[in-house]
Formats: C-alpha cells, sequence, structure tokens
C-alpha cells in the first residue's frame, strides 16, 4: 500500500539481564521501568513522547559491533561518560570529531554501542 509511513514506538534491545539493563539505561537516561515480563521489559518513552526503550531477554551474549545505535546529545562528554561509567558503562575509544563538537563511543554493561555527542563543545 503506498502512503502508509511508519511510526517509531518503540527501540528494542536484545540482552542477557532484564534488571541489569534498566538499572543502567533507567539510571542513565533518568527514566522508570513501565511493563516488566518474564522476557520482557519497558522504560518510559525517550523524552516524554518518543519510542518506548525495550529490552528483550535472549539466550546468547552479543557479539558483534552494534548496527544500530543511540546519539545522546549532552552538554559534556566527558561529565557524561564518567556518570555512565559509574552506572557500569565502558568507553570504546577516546572521544572524536571536532574539539568544539566531540563524540564518544562508549559500551552499556552488555556491550551495545552507543555515543555521547554534543554540539556545544568540551
Amino acid at each position: 500500500m503506498s502512503g502508509i509511513t511508519p511510526t517509531v514506538t518503540t527501540v528494542v534491545f536484545d540482552c542477557t539481564d532484564l534488571d541489569a539493563m534498566a538499572a543502567f539505561w533507567g539510571g542513565l537516561l533518568g527514566m522508570k521501568t513501565t511493563s516488566r515480563e518474564d522476557d520482557w521489559l519497558d522504560l518510559e518513552p525517550l523524552a516524554g513522547d518518543g519510542p518506548v526503550l525495550a529490552f528483550q531477554l535472549v539466550p546468547e551474549a552479543k557479539a558483534i559491533k552494534n548496527r544500530v545505535h543511540l546519539d545522546l546529545d549532552v552538554p559534556d562528554i566527558h561529565a557524561a561518560g564518567e556518570r555512565a561509567r559509574r552506572l557500569g558503562a565502558t568507553p570504546a575509544g577516546e572521544p572524536m570529531g571536532n574539539p568544539r563538537t566531540p563524540f564518544q563511543v562508549w559500551r552499556d554493561p552488555e556491550g551495545n554501542e552507543f555515543c555521547f555527542c554534543t554540539a556545544s563543545g568540551m
């Protein structure tokens, strides 16, 4: 059918530990769990009215680089990185890009990559 444009309602991460992922991502983004089943967990919608961040329990651990990742806009990638580290993230490398608008790749506790980005500089 032509003329039908899909809407992104959910961004789903496969994971082996729902509680650890909810604690990390909920803590990092300041979001609460809204729904929990044995093999699925939803956090609040991103930015209040955006897609739901969800986690699906799978038996296998992450094995390769993500094909999709989240870019998180922050005023200071270093401060955001230290907060993420305290929650269980690890850096995947050093800050990159333009020194006035750097970004840095991080990994959540299960190895999923995400980036801290800033438009305002370091």
